[in-house]
């Protein structure tokens, strides 16, 4: 299985000049790497202002675009102020959206009713989605963390109990990444054996949805940067890392994408 490094770079950088001068250190940087790497796959989530021009830039790269986000209420077009809409989304040159981050479940609400209309939108749509899924620091230390994946995974049951067709083509347009939300930008880190324990739940549950799917991918994210990648590579049940405030750093994003091509190559 390849790996995926997805950088999200949330309500950042702050102007289209700032956007650009990171695009241009990351398609350097990852020239001098060697563009095409079989063994990782890499991926941004810009914000939704600047999606279409970070896709045209890097249309002729091998790097894939992501919206972070689409709206619940229609695939298509509709009376919707501030929402876009999967179609949109994928107008604008993105091939995948990040959807249930902690943040937007934080300070957007968003339910398992939402994200199960956002999941039949994106797929309608020809998108791939990366699932965020995590536990808070209060639930993590009740040690509820898996009934809490697991309450947030169902989401992907009642998708494929609605729509069966899915089941065929979802290790190839789902991905999930596991991220703690006490360890998101706060420079705690679980151990790689607790990460590799729920990613094998993870996979496992997946499993039990679809079990003519071939294995889901399942990323790991929170505090992950340059000097921890190798660890978090190593493991065979953590498939690459969805990564925050590095991947607005070229040299940081692009050595947590060798550290996962190394470990997978």
């Amino acid at each position: 299985m390849q790996a995926w490094v997805i950088g999200n770079w949330k309500q950042n950088p702050a102007t289209s000049k700032d956007v650009n001068t990171l695009l241009d250190n990351l398609l350097v940087a990852s020239e001098d790497r060697g563009a095409d790497n079989p063994y990782c796959h890499l991926m941004v989530a810009p914000s939704c202002v600047h999606l279409a021009a970070v896709s045209a830039r890097l249309q002729n790269a091998s790097i894939q675009v992501s919206a972070q986000n689409i709206s619940a209420h229609s695939a298509t077009v509709g009376a919707y102020t501030g929402d876009c809409s999967a179609q949109q989304v994928a107008d604008a040159g993105a091939s995948w959206t990040l959807l249930g981050h902690s943040e937007r479940r934080q300070y957007h609400h968003e339910s398992n009713d939402s994200l199960l209309a956002k999941l039949k939108c994106a797929f309608a749509q020809g998108l791939g989605v990366v699932l965020c899924i995590g536990e808070t620091q209060e639930e993590y230390d009740a040690k509820q963390t898996i009934s809490v994946l697991d309450e947030q995974l169902a989401v992907v049951e009642s998708l494929l109990q609605t729509d069966s067709v899915q089941t065929q083509a979802l290790a190839e347009r789902l991905i999930i990444a596991y991220e703690p939300v006490w360890a998101i930008g706060t420079g705690k880190v679980p151990t790689v054996s607790e990460v590799s324990a729920t990613h094998q739940h993870i996979k496992q549950q997946i499993a039990s949805f679809a079990p003519k799917s071939p294995e889901v991918t399942v990323l790991y994210g929170g505090s992950v940067n340059a000097d921890n990648a190798d660890s978090f590579a190593a493991s065979a049940m953590i498939d690459g890392a969805l990564v925050g405030g590095a991947s607005l750093k070229a040299d940081s994003f692009l050595a947590i994408a060798d550290a996962f091509s190394r470990a997978k190559g």
